[in-house]
Formats: C-alpha cells, structure tokens, sequence
C-alpha cells in the first residue's frame, strides 16, 4: 500500500442502533475499496469486521473495530462501532481520530434508540455526521416513516441528497438530486446503470433539488449572494455549502443504501470523498491547551487511541499519526514520561487483517507492536517537541458490582486478567477497595459486565460470582459526650498502665471548636494547651486537642492516645465504618511512673473513644450521588417513579435535545443495577450519568437495618 497525503485521508466512524447494518455497511465499503474481493455477512459469522467469537455468537459488534479501503485514490479509515450504549467506549475512542460519522438509520425501524444516543454522543464531541439510511430493500421498509422520524428527532437537520425508488423487496435504485440522476442497480453486487430521471419522477426530483439548494446557500455569503441573483447554483457550489454546513453540525446529508446488496455505497464513498473534511482541516488540542495543526511538514507526534492483545501479535498499539511523517524504525518519546519507543514496524489495519507498510502521513491511522510502555491515551512524539494531546474522556461508569473467583486459587490470575481487559477497554475499571475488602468492577451497563464475565469463562477458564458491592458507609456524630478509661495490667515484671479522659464532639465545617462543656452535668472550661487538624484520607476531618494540665498525663504519650483514636475511627464504633467529622478533647488522665508506655495509652484511648462515641448520638452516613436522567416525554412519569422509591430527592426537571431531564440526589445504596431497570423501564430509550456528591445520615429505619445487620455479621464471624 502506498502512503497517503493528509488531503488524501478520510477517518469515518459508523454509527448507530444494534441491527443497523454497520458492519454490513463495513464490509460493502471494503469490497468497494478492493479490500475483500468476497462480502461476508454476520449471519455467516465471515465478516471482517465482528471477527471476534464473542461478536460472532451474539452477531452484534461489541467492540470498535478499525478498517480500511482505497478508493478513488483516497484511503477511507472506517471505525464500525458497536451499538449498545453499554460499549459506547468504542465510539468515544473513535471520535478521538475520526473526522466524520456515518449515522446508520434502519429502513424498516425509522430513528431508534440508539440513533438518538450516538447522534447526541457525536454532538458532544463535535463530529459532523452523514445520514445513511440502510436496509432499504427490507420488507417493512418504510422511507416515509424514516423521514417522518428523522424531522421530529433531527428538526431541519437532515437535508434529502437522495431518494430511493422500489422500496422494500425490489429496492433496485434511488434518484440523486445532487446528480440528478437516477442509479439502478442491475444486480447484488454494486453493479449500477447511471440512467437519467424518469418522467414520473422528475418534478419531485426537481423541487428536491431546489430545497437542497436553499439550504447549501444558507452557510456561505458569496453562495447566498448568488442564489439570489441566479437562483440556481452548481454541483461543486452545493457540496461546498454543504460541507460547510456540515461542519457546523446544521446539516446531515441523507443517502439511499442496502449495504447488504452494495446499493448506494459507492455514492455515499464519493459525497463522502467531496464533501468530508480531510484530517488536515482538523487541529488537535494539547493537555496544555496548545492547537497542534495535522501537517505532514511538522514534527512527528501520535496519539494511541486503542489497544488489544492479539494471538501470534501480542499487545497491539493503534494510533493516528497527529503530525509529519511517521517511518519505521522511528525513535519517538513519550513527552510525560521521558519514555523512549521505537516504532519497529507499522501496519495498516482492516479487522484482524494487517498490512505492513514503511511509513503514515499526518491524519492517517494504523498500529505498531511492541512498544514497552505506551498504552491508550499515551502521546508519542519527536524527541524534545513536547506535545502531549488531550486524553480521551470516557464515560463515567453507570453499574458497578462485587467480583470474587468461585475458587480461591484463581483470585490472583483473575485480577490479571480483568487488568488486561480494562488496558482494552477504559470503561471497565477494576479496583480492590481495602475498606470494602472487595473487588469491584465497573462499566456501562449490565450486557457490559456479562460480557466480561464470558471472557473470564470462556477465554480465560475462570468461573466467577458477582454480587452487591458492600457500600462505604462513614459514621459520626452528633452531640457532645465524654468518657474515660483505665488499662491497666499485671502480670509479673513490669506491668502496664494508663487512663485517659476524653470528650467528642461533632466538628462542623466553619465552625471554630469551644472550651466550654458540660461534663457529668457541670459546667467545665477546658484549657487548650494545643490543637491539630486532620484531612482525612477517607474524607471529613479529625480535630484533636490537647487539654490536660497539672502533668496528668506526659506529652510523650500524647502520639499514643493520638493513634488509639485513630485506630478506632478506621474501624468505627457502630458499624466498623469508617469514622469522620469529629472534634477529641483529651482533658484529664493518669499514668504512672514504671507501668505507663505508648501501648498503654494507644489501648485506653481506643476504649475511651469508643465509649464516648457510642454516647454521642451516633450516625451513620451513606455515600450520595448525583444523578442526571436523559429520557424521552413518555417514560417521564415511570422514571420519577422508579427514583423516588430509591429514596432519591428530585432537585430539578428539564429538557435537552430533545429529551426530558431529571436531575435528583440518590444514595448510592439504591443504584444497583440502576442502569438495567432504567433501560426496562424506557425500553432501553433513557441514559443516564452519576457523580459522587457527599455523605448524609441514614434514615432511622435504614440505620437500625444496618445496625442488625452488622450484629449479626460479627455473630458469624
């Protein structure tokens, strides 16, 4: 294969809902590009896109896979991504290189679900996108319903390039009223006859035309102008509008196709050619905010976008080359690191097929192997350049679950091998909680997580059980009281001998701590003699204070009773939660001349607390989330529902693009498996986000539950 110049690129992602016909689409593309010389289809399980065996038996892409074809001197990247919402991982990595996204809309359904999800996706990130609308030769097949669904999701949006002829099980053809020309299609394989419009169809053609007109002129003055002069413009004008248009993201160009039987490919891979931006009209931002233009006359950089690990290849890098030329056997330099990598061989990719080429022009994409250390969102560049481009922004994890291995032998070979799965995949995120003593593994969604528990299974033959994550429980507490302890031991020798009195508090942000108590029901000043502030690292704040007088107690065991207290808060009193937000006062104690040492003090300062807190008011704290519903109007009422039963207080309702919002505080407690009840609830029509907010009591019934609970864990143990 030979190099591409930057103008000479075209990076394009597929989109759209599962049963779209992406990967059909794919294969048509690389037939078209003389890839394959065979299409494959997923039925067949001979696809090179979906080549995996976990896609071939679900036939559905579960994970984004890169692709390439020549065409009219020009090499396409394709990106075919999968789509479920729960591996929307893939299409975020894709736009990451792409320029430009194909929106995949099934004839027979009109915009489904996950239409309007990816097209919202490629909205955020900023990719001007393409309406194909595939399965035309389907027997329910329906272009009025399509078009009717497009115009209430996308409004003025899409704009008719073409319209087909025949639809359903004769889909033979559509009118181009770009070209105004009619294309017939003698066969399944992409043969087609450019015929001119049929009589029948030639007024609508031509008003068709008119309104693609008046919408390409709308983007550019001197277009404008001229509309308004001529009332016409010409083929190459239209296209330049609509590219313009395009960019802004007010147009989506509608195309005809049964990428099943090659229909209408070829057209959408010239408009596509003609009308798409070349990587060279894209800048790329660095961490530090710097735009780094795509310009083969520059230093050498490349972002990895992807990796996997490959049979006979090991891991696999895959990268698009953000600036210059990149050559084999190249020295390059991870800026952030200092990390040096050389690039033995590059490859471009189709699938699983690899195609060992010298050297890749700014803009295009491929993939290297061996590299020691660079993984996803790694930038490699020119020695001294600097350039570390903006990393990927995934998607916050939305179902989280418990993981352990049914037998403890294979623990440690199943952490390495979830390890693997998230270098992979950064929406899966694996973490040993030492609070929770748990695993717990993370992702988009439940279909997400089952699919890692089959590669557990089926690739790495480890069974495994999940269940409900224990929650981070915090504890405190909520009113003033004091206590006291004495240890004191003998037995032979040198004994051991301490007393601590002390009281709590709670400690409350911007409120200065007192002197002044009531212990044992009279009145007492403390003196304050010294006072230390903590930041905990499990949140909340320890405040400690030092008010003994007279010599009760000796400074050099202050650390000591400093540490028992500590050693309780990481347990806690009520629950063996984590304690927090607390103010100590160590006022009063005793020690004695031969028996008193650090232990002894560490021991009575652990009971003493422990009583004190317990007199307290003590409260137990859950972790609670912010959490922003997406849904459509019909499923309003049935989400509000569903939240208010999960204790959720609903602090806010709108809308936005299209969808209507919910905006609630929810603990943490009541989100397990959230992501799959919202999707019953919608028909997999709603989407959600979740972000950490804060800590806030428990209801009454909820920490009496807990309590019991926890009294009958410490009975079993």
């Amino acid at each position: 294969m030979k190099a591409y110049s930057t103008q000479n690129i075209r990076n394009v992602v597929l989109l759209g809902s599962t049963k779209s016909g992406k990967t059909t689409l794919s294969e048509a593309m690389l037939y078209e590009g003389k890839v394959i010389d065979r299409r494959g289809t997923v039925e067949a399980k001979n696809t090179v896109s979906d080549n995996s065996e976990i896609e071939q038996l679900n036939q559905r892409s579960i994970y984004a896979t890169p692709l390439y074809a020549e065409f009219m001197d020009v090499k396409f990247n394709i990106v075919d991504t999968p789509g479920a919402d729960d591996f929307v991982g893939g299409a975020v990595s894709a736009f990451k290189v792409c320029d430009t996204g194909v929106l995949v809309i099934n004839a027979q359904q009109g915009v489904e679900v996950g239409t309007r999800i990816f097209a919202r996706y490629a909205k955020q990130y900023g990719i001007p996108l393409i309406f194909a609308v595939n399965q035309l030769d389907g027997e329910k097949a329906s272009w009025e319903t399509v078009l009717e669904s497009m115009k209430a999701t996308f409004g003025k949006r899409p704009v008719i390039i073409q319209y087909p002829v025949n639809v359903g099980a004769g889909f033979d053809g559509f009118i181009d009223v770009l070209k105004m020309k009619y294309y017939h299609f003698v066969d399944d394989s992409g043969k087609r006859e450019d015929l001119e419009i049929p009589a029948e169809h030639l007024e609508e053609a031509e008003a068709l035309r008119q309104e693609l007109i008046e919408r390409a002129a709308e983007y550019d003055d001197t277009l404008m102008e001229k509309f308004f002069e001529a009332g016409v413009l010409t083929e190459d004008e239209i296209r330049k509008g609509l590219g313009i248009g395009c960019r802004a993201g007010e147009v989506c160009p509608v195309f005809c196709l049964s990428a099943k039987k090659d229909i209408g490919v070829k057209r959408l891979m010239e408009f596509t050619i003609k009308v798409a931006a070349s990587p060279a009209e894209h800048k790329a931002l660095t961490k530090e905010g710097k735009e780094i233009e795509c310009k083969q006359d520059a230093p050498t950089s490349l972002f990895i976008y992807k990796t996997a690990v490959e049979p006979h290849l090991g891991e696999v890098a895959y990268f698009k080359v953000m600036s210059g030329e990149l050559t084999e056997g190249m020295d390059l330099e991870n800026p952030e690191t200092g990390d040096k990598e050389r690039i033995t061989t590059i490859y471009a990719v189709a699938g699983k097929k690899k195609e060992r080429v010298s050297d890749l022009f700014a803009g295009d994409i491929g993939c290297t192997v061996k590299l020691r250390a660079a993984k996803t969102n790694v930038t490699l560049c020119t020695p001294g350049t600097d350039i570390a481009f903006e990393p990927i922004n995934f998607p916050k994890s939305k179902f989280r679950t418990a993981i352990k291995a049914k037998e403890q032998k294979d623990e440690e070979k199943m952490t390495e091998a979830l390890n693997k799965m998230a270098a992979e995949d950064p929406t899966i995120i694996v973490e040993y909680s030492k609070e929770l003593k748990q695993t717990i593994l993370k992702g988009q969604g439940e279909h997400h997580i089952n699919i890692v528990k089959w590669r557990l299974k089926n690739e790495n033959k480890i069974e495994i059980d999940m269940f409900a994550p224990r929650i981070s429980y915090r504890e405190t507490i909520t009113k003033v009281a004091a206590a006291d302890y004495r240890h004191k031991k003998q037995s032979g020798g040198a004994g051991q001998f301490g007393e601590v009195h002390l009281l709590v508090c709670p400690y409350i942000d911007g409120v200065e701590g007192g002197n002044k108590f009531k212990i044992d029901g009279k009145d007492v000043v403390l003196n304050v003699k010294g006072k230390e502030s903590y930041d905990l690292p499990w949140g909340g704040k320890l405040e400690f204070y030092n008010c003994i007088v007279g010599g009760a107690i000796d400074a050099r065991f202050m650390p000591a009773i400093l540490k028992g207290i500590n050693d309780k808060m990481n347990e806690g009193p009520l629950t063996g939660s984590l304690a927090r937000d607390i103010r100590v006062y160590v006022y009063d104690g005793k020690m004695h001349p031969v028996d008193s040492n650090e232990i002894s003090f560490v021991l009575a300062a652990r009971n003493a607390f422990k009583e004190a807190f317990r007199n307290a008011g003590p409260k137990i704290m859950e972790p609670i989330y912010n959490v922003e519903v997406m849904t459509p109007t019909e499923y309003m009422g049935a989400c509000m529902s569903d939240l208010q039963n999960r204790r959720a207080i609903i602090e806010g309702m709108g809308t936005d693009k299209g969808f209507d919002t919910i905006k609630a505080r929810v603990p943490l407690a009541e989100m397990y498996k959230y992501s799959t009840t919202l999707s019953s609830l919608t028909s997999g029509s709603a989407t959600f986000t979740m972000e950490f907010a804060d800590y806030q009591p428990v209801p009454g019934d909820v920490q009496d539950k807990l309590l019991k609970a926890y009294l009958e864990q410490e009975k079993e143990d």
